[in-house]
């Protein structure tokens, strides 16, 4: 059981703690002055430096600055205790300097080497002059000490400055590349989207084409059955009805399905966005009334024409603000907004509904991927056709138990 805490103790000792502590070991064994008091202040010069990575509140700014002060004062008190002036302590002056021009800017390093260089100066005032003598060569000496802190901590400071440099630039290219690998990401979604639409399409169409002549045959039939049937047959002729009525819906599907798999031909002509967003929203007159969820509107003014296909963005909204309202609960805002992004123009569609697992998110704007149990999955897939046709890109931010909100986001010079 004791050995566990050992463990944890020799994991926490890092290589630059045994250099320092054997370092400052061998300053006091070289010490021709060792005693007491240069014995503590090297055991605290020890503490604090080792101490200064794990303590949280001597990384902070701040924390630095305090850090940097009691190293300078350390330095200060072992010169003193040590001989002065004339002490061989001088050089430990420049761990506060050192230090200064790691973390420091230009006026923190000036600051430190000047308060270090008057600090050692101020031991000139300790001197008995009676019978202590400054000859030309020890005034020289002095003055060699002196430039080399500064030399140290102008060497020092460029050399941490570069680095910071050179740290900057690997973390904007790091930024760089995530984003470039994001965008990758984004494009092969889209390819791999793009191709399962075309697949998907070219299938459609052909299916599609070799049920319509089954379901007409079917539907006239019906109608040929329910006319020659007596009107006391009632169950017949619902029946009947029912057939008609059932191969009208396959039939609306079926019209659906060559709607999404033939080709667009987009125009596009310089229009009011607002307005087509407008009569988007007065073809779901009946449907709010009936979900009671009321659609509010919030359009920028300054929008201008803008080059869209008014009747294919029109299906495009109109889907997304369909699927908002059937979403929604009863008595829930629905909001569409425009602006203006940059170059580009913006149209949101915000929904307070259950929102769409992020699992769902990538698939959402796949054809036939729907949750609904009525849903035929093909309203997001045109809507993202449409937009792409336009050269423009769809997105949506979704929160469970939230709502979602679907950008369209159209460049201003849409071809």
């Amino acid at each position: 059981m004791a050995r566990v805490p050992v463990r944890r103790l020799w994991r926490a000792i890092k290589a630059q703690d045994i250099a320092w502590l054997s370092l400052i070991a061998a300053l006091g064994a070289a010490s021709p002055t060792l005693n007491d008091a240069e014995l503590e202040l090297l055991c605290a010069l020890a503490a604090l430096q080792i101490a200064g990575p794990r303590v949280p509140a001597l990384n902070t700014p701040k924390g630095v600055r305090v850090a940097i002060a009691l190293k300078l004062i350390l330095g200060y008190l072992l010169i003193g205790v040590s001989g002065g002036v004339t002490s061989s302590y001088y050089l430990i002056l420049l761990v506060p300097v050192v230090s200064a021009g790691n973390a420091l800017g230009p006026v923190g390093v000036s600051l430190v080497t000047i308060t270090a260089a008057l600090a050692y100066l101020s031991f000139l005032l300790f001197v008995d002059w009676s019978s202590f003598v400054l000859l030309p060569q020890d005034i020289r000496e002095l003055c060699l000490r002196i430039v080399f802190l500064g030399l140290i901590a102008f060497l020092t400071y460029q050399s941490a400055a570069e680095n910071r440099r050179q740290a900057e630039q690997y973390r904007q290219l790091a930024e760089q590349l995530a984003e470039t690998n994001r965008s990758l990401q984004q494009a092969e979604r889209e390819v791999r989207r793009s191709e399962r639409l075309a697949a998907l399409g070219q299938l459609t169409a052909g299916l599609a084409h070799e049920l319509r002549n089954p379901l007409s045959t079917m539907r006239a039939s019906a109608e040929l059955l329910e006319r020659s049937l007596d009107s006391g047959n009632e169950v017949a002729r619902e029946l009947a009805r029912f057939i008609v009525s059932e191969v009208d819906r396959l039939s609306h599907l079926i019209n659906r399905f060559l709607d999404f798999a033939r080709p667009m031909q987009v125009t596009p002509v310089p229009r009011d966005l607002n307005q087509v967003v407008d009569r988007a929203i007065a073809r779901l007159e009946n449907l709010t009334q009936q979900r009671d969820v009321q659609i509010y509107r919030n359009y920028a003014p300054d929008l201008g024409p803008v080059a869209i296909d008014a009747e294919l963005m029109e299906i495009a909204v109109y889907n997304l603000l369909e699927n908002a309202v059937q979403m929604s609960p009863p008595g829930a805002p629905v909001t569409v907004k425009t602006r203006r992004v940059d170059n580009a123009v913006e149209i949101a569609v915000i929904d307070r509904g259950p929102g769409i697992p992020e699992s769902d998110r990538e698939h959402i704007f796949n054809p036939f991927f729907t949750r609904r149990p009525n849903g035929t999955g093909l309203g997001l897939a045109m809507v993202a056709k449409i937009v792409s046709e336009h050269r423009g890109s769809i997105s949506v931010e979704s929160e469970v138990g939230r709502g979602s909100v679907f950008r369209i986001l159209l460049p201003i010079n849409t071809p």
